[in-house]
C-alpha cells in the first residue's frame, strides 16, 4: 500500500473523534432511472454538512502535531471551509480567527459562529474573496498565526482522503465508477490518489460548474491558470484557479474524465433531490447526480457512486433556485412586448395566452413612442412548447416582442 493510502487510513481513524463515518446510501429512485446501482456518499450528512470538516481537521491536527504550541489559525472562508475550521477549533480548544466577505449571507455567518462558539472570531471585510484573503494572511503573518488553507494543502488533501477510505470500507467491493465533484481539487485529489492505489480498476468522472471549470482549464493547459470570470452560483466549486498541489495529484486526467454541469440545470436537480427524496444539496453537492443523464450509456448495469459534498442550502435561495431550473426546462419566459396605445390592446393580447400559460411578471418599462409602449413580461407554463405556439400567435397578429430570457446583460437590469 502507497504511504499516501496509509496516510488516508490514519487520517480517517482520527476523524472518528469527532464523527461517524458517512452514510453511503443506494438510491433506489436513480438506480431505477439509469438502470444501474447507483449510491450517494452522503457528505451533506457531516456535523458542518459538507465534506470540509475533514481537510480542515488533519491539516488542524497534523499541524499540532508538528508543534504542540500551535494555538492560533486563520482562514479566509465565505462557506463550508469556515464552517469545518470553527468546528476543529473548537474540538481542538484552540483560536480561531476566520475572515469572511462582507457580502457573506448572515445565515452563513451564524452557522460558522455555532460551530466555533467561543472559540472564534470572525472578522467581515472585502467586498470580493480576493480582498478577504489578501486580509486574512497579512494578519496571520503579523499574529504569528498558522493560515488553513481550503484545498491548496497536503494535509487537507490528506483529510479529504478518508472519503474514499470510507467508500471502499462501506462498499466492501470496488466500485465501477465514482463521480466526484471539483472545485479547488482537493476532494478530488484526495478520494482518486487513495482509490487509485488500492481500487485500481475504479475508474472516475469529474464534474465542475460550466461557469468555473478550472480542472478542465489546467487540464488543457497542462498547468493550474486563472479563468478570466467565473459564475458565482455553484458558490462550493466556483473557483477561478485550481490549487497547484491537488492539480499535481491530478495529471492523469484527461478531457474526457471531466463533465461540465450548467448552473440551470444543477438547479433541477436539485429540487429532484428534494422533492422526490426529501434531500437538501447545496449546488455543488448536487453535481454529482447532475451529470447522470450524459453518463447514462457509461453507467448502465455499473455500479456508481455519486459523492453529494455538501447540503449547506439557505433555503431563502429556493425561489431562485426554482426560476433557475424552470427557465433551464424552457417553462418559464421573459419578453419585451410592444404594446399599442389603444383601448383594448393589453386584452386581445392576453387571448392570445393558453390555457396552461401564467403570467408571473407584468411591468411597463416606458413608452417607447407616442403611440406604444414597451412591457416586460414574464410567462411561466407546463410544457415549453407552448411558447411555440404563443409567438406564433403574437407573430401572426403582428404584436412586436423579444425573448431576452438568454440575455444576459438585459437579464441582469430587468430581470
Amino acid at each position: 500500500m502507497s504511504e499516501f493510502a496509509l496516510s488516508a487510513l490514519a487520517a480517517t481513524r482520527a476523524l472518528r473523534a469527532l464523527f461517524e463515518p458517512t452514510p453511503l446510501q443506494r438510491n433506489d429512485h436513480l438506480s431505477a432511472r439509469f438502470d444501474a446501482d447507483i449510491w450517494l456518499k452522503r457528505e451533506d450528512l457531516t456535523p458542518v454538512r459538507s465534506y470540509k470538516l475533514r481537510g480542515a481537521f488533519t491539516a488542524m491536527r497534523k499541524l499540532r502535531e508538528r508543534d504542540p504550541e500551535a494555538a492560533h489559525f486563520v482562514c479566509a472562508s465565505a462557506g463550508n471551509h469556515a464552517q469545518g475550521v470553527a468546528f476543529a477549533c473548537r474540538h481542538f480548544g484552540v483560536k480561531g480567527t476566520i475572515f469572511m466577505p462582507v457580502t457573506t449571507p448572515q445565515q452563513k455567518i451564524d452557522k460558522t459562529k455555532t460551530f466555533g462558539g467561543d472559540a472564534i472570531e470572525i472578522v467581515l471585510t472585502g467586498d470580493y474573496f480576493d480582498d478577504t484573503l489578501t486580509a486574512a494572511q497579512a494578519f496571520c503573518a503579523q499574529a504569528e498565526a498558522h493560515f488553513l488553507a481550503p484545498f491548496d494543502d497536503a494535509d487537507v488533501i490528506e483529510g479529504q482522503a478518508s472519503v474514499g477510505v470510507e467508500i471502499l470500507d462501506q462498499l466492501g467491493d470496488p466500485p465501477d465508477l465514482v463521480i466526484l465533484p471539483v472545485g479547488g481539487g482537493g476532494l478530488a485529489a484526495g478520494v482518486t490518489g487513495y482509490l487509485r492505489a488500492t481500487a485500481p480498476d475504479t475508474r472516475f468522472r469529474f464534474v465542475e460548474p460550466l461557469g468555473g471549470a478550472s480542472l478542465r482549464a489546467a487540464v488543457e493547459a497542462g498547468h493550474p491558470v486563472t479563468l478570466e470570470s467565473v459564475n458565482s452560483f455553484v458558490d462550493g466549486a466556483a473557483v477561478a484557479r485550481i490549487g497547484a498541489r491537488p492539480f499535481e495529484e491530478l495529471r492523469w486526467v484527461t478531457p474526457e474524465m471531466i463533465r461540465l454541469a450548467p448552473e440551470d440545470r444543477i438547479c433541477i436537480t436539485m429540487l429532484e433531490m428534494l422533492n422526490v427524496e426529501g434531500i437538501v444539496l447545496e449546488p455543488a453537492g448536487a453535481m454529482s447526480i447532475d451529470v447522470l443523464p450524459e453518463l447514462a450509456e457509461e453507467i448502465r448495469g455499473k455500479r456508481v457512486v455519486c459523492i453529494t459534498s455538501g447540503g449547506n442550502f439557505d433555503f431563502e435561495r429556493l425561489p431562485e433556485v426554482r426560476e433557475r431550473a424552470q427557465r433551464y426546462s424552457g417553462l418559464k419566459k421573459y419578453f419585451i412586448l410592444r404594446l399599442p396605445q389603444r383601448p383594448g390592446a393589453l386584452r386581445d393580447f392576453l387571448q392570445m395566452l393558453g390555457p396552461d400559460d401564467d403570467i408571473a411578471r407584468f411591468e411597463y418599462l416606458k413608452k417607447s413612442a407616442r403611440n406604444f409602449g414597451s412591457v416586460l413580461i414574464g410567462i411561466e407554463t407546463k410544457r415549453a412548447e407552448n411558447f411555440t405556439e404563443l409567438f406564433d400567435r403574437l407573430d401572426r397578429e403582428g404584436f412586436v416582442w423579444r425573448d431576452i430570457t438568454e440575455d444576459e446583460t438585459l437579464a441582469e437590469f430587468l430581470i
